[in-house]
């Protein structure tokens, strides 16, 4: 029977041997956040089905291809959509697209997600640059045996998000006279949205925004040494903050409206990089 590690192979073998030169970027596409695939020039578009072994979300917001080609010039392998473990899939799989990544050959992953606002300075709309994250998920794709060709049995975290990268995203943001917002992401399971309860309390843990994703990948990324960014839209204010129920609608709507300062701040930062 084949490992994990082998079928992550089968599917980076795969890509590799239909995209030709691989690509160092990669940007994995959030909730409703997917139109930055469109502006992938040249792309080749692979549905997530045709890949051995690809794990297919089957949620609203993630249409499940990736396309690749360039931005700004630079090779580039955009995921229009992820699985999430409330899909109830394993760790493996909410990793597999992350693991694939580095086997074939990413050095830089730009995550990105639909969050809901905890600090009641944000807005929806707006678009944070995540500088640490909590990981209350209770999961953690790192248990298990480790295989050493991924990477280390104890990997340090102190900086999960790279500082070259946020300064390169800070800079591009501001060149385009765009806000970025700043803040500590939480990871949940879902799929059910926080009690007014919990968002006081992940207040008082230091989140300023919370989802559904994000963590695991980020924490798979950094095992194999891949340097990774994460940008979340505030596509919604968390439950308590506002007297409003929070709505899938809410969040698909919200991150259509700022599509173009999204994908516009993604070509600068990849530009630059």
């Amino acid at each position: 029977m084949a490992t994990y590690f082998d079928r992550v192979e089968a599917a980076a073998a795969w890509l590799r041997g239909r995209l030709g030169e691989p690509p160092s970027v990669a940007v994995v596409l959030g909730s409703g956040l997917s139109s930055f695939a469109e502006n992938v020039r040249g792309g080749t578009r692979i549905p997530y089905e045709r890949i051995p072994g690809w794990p297919v979300s089957r949620v609203v917001g993630h249409p499940g291809f990736a396309v690749a080609g360039t931005v700004a010039g630079r090779r580039v392998l955009a995921l229009a959509g992820r699985v999430h473990a409330y899909e109830g899939l394993d760790m493996p799989a909410v990793t597999f697209a992350v693991r694939a990544l580095g086997r074939l050959g990413v050095t830089t992953l730009i995550l990105t997600n639909a969050a809901g606002g905890i600090n009641p300075r944000f807005s929806r709309g707006a678009l944070m640059l995540v500088e640490d994250h909590v990981n209350f998920t209770g999961a953690n794709p790192l248990i298990g045996p480790n295989d050493e060709r991924f990477g280390r049995r104890f990997p340090d975290m102190s900086q999960v998000y790279s500082v070259r990268l946020r300064r390169i995203a800070q800079d591009t943001a501001q060149a385009m006279g765009l806000a970025l917002e700043h803040g500590t992401y939480i990871g949940v399971t879902g799929p059910s949205y926080e009690t007014p309860a919990e968002i006081k309390a992940f207040r008082t843990l230091g989140a300023d925004a919370v989802g559904m994703s994000t963590v695991a990948e980020a924490l798979a990324a950094r095992h194999m040494g891949i340097e990774v960014l994460a940008i979340s839209c505030i596509s919604n204010m968390a439950a308590g903050m506002t007297v409003h129920p929070v709505t899938e609608e809410e969040v698909l709507e919200t991150t259509s409206r700022v599509r173009a300062e999204f994908v516009a701040l993604l070509e600068g930062i990849i530009g630059r990089i």
